[in-house]
């Protein structure tokens, strides 16, 4: 569930304005995906200015992008927490949002919920009225039987994410699968992102409910930001 629509303009503003929180002395979750990455890259200027920050990248892509930049990297366990996390989303409603188009999320959430501050960085295509987008949800590749069950119980249709230039599924940083599963408009996120978190198999959903605490959206004229 890749939701690529947005200019890469109102992606970079959004990025940019997001890494301006960024202070001297911080540990910093550096998020996933294009517009994630903008913020990265602007925290590299910031560095080569003189900040003096670590990040705690959420994806093989992001530790790669940090190092490429000269963010100095880090893990969860080698520092006593995290300041800020930036990271972007692939549906945004009431505060509420679905990622893991980029099949990262599980990292994500740990980042972003053991954050301080979590800013949201999209572009306007992101924003609905109601989530019905599809929710990746990370399974053992053994439990995918039973977990398309469950997730089938509970009105949604899971689909296997297929890999684009290989034979086989997509498999995620921590040696997972992915499955996209459909459920219409979810009218209680939370409801839903619990019912997911119980069904064995599952390692992470890509609900975040009630995470976010601010949503910076780049758009043709600059960016809007919504505090939570």
């Amino acid at each position: 569930m890749k939701n690529t629509g947005g200019s890469r303009g109102a992606k970079r503003r959004a990025g940019e304005h997001a890494a301006t929180a960024v202070e001297d002395g911080m540990v910093v979750g550096l998020g996933t995906g294009s517009t994630a990455a903008h913020a990265i890259r602007a925290i590299g200027d910031q560095i080569r200015d003189g900040l003096d920050v670590e990040g705690v990248p959420t994806s093989f892509q992001a530790r790669q992008l940090a190092i490429e930049e000269g963010i100095p990297v880090v893990d969860l366990d080698e520092v006593p927490g995290v300041d800020l996390a930036i990271d972007g989303a692939d549906q945004i409603s009431d505060g509420q949002l679905i990622k893991g188009g980029g099949g990262a999320h599980a990292r994500e959430k740990v980042v972003d919920a053991a954050a301080d501050r979590f800013l949201v960085v999209a572009d306007p295509s992101k924003r609905a009225e109601t989530l019905d987008g599809a929710v990746p949800v990370e399974t053992l590749p053994a439990a995918r039987p039973v977990v398309e069950h469950e997730i089938r119980a509970l009105g949604g249709e899971p689909s296997l994410r297929r890999a684009e230039r290989k034979d086989g599924p997509v498999i995620t940083d921590n040696g997972n699968v992915v499955l996209d599963c459909e459920f219409g408009p979810i009218e209680t996120p939370d409801t839903l992102a619990e019912q997911l978190s119980m069904l064995p198999g599952v390692v992470e959903h890509g609900l975040f409910v009630n995470l976010a605490d601010e949503i910076h959206i780049g758009t043709a004229e600059g960016v809007t930001v919504e505090r939570l």
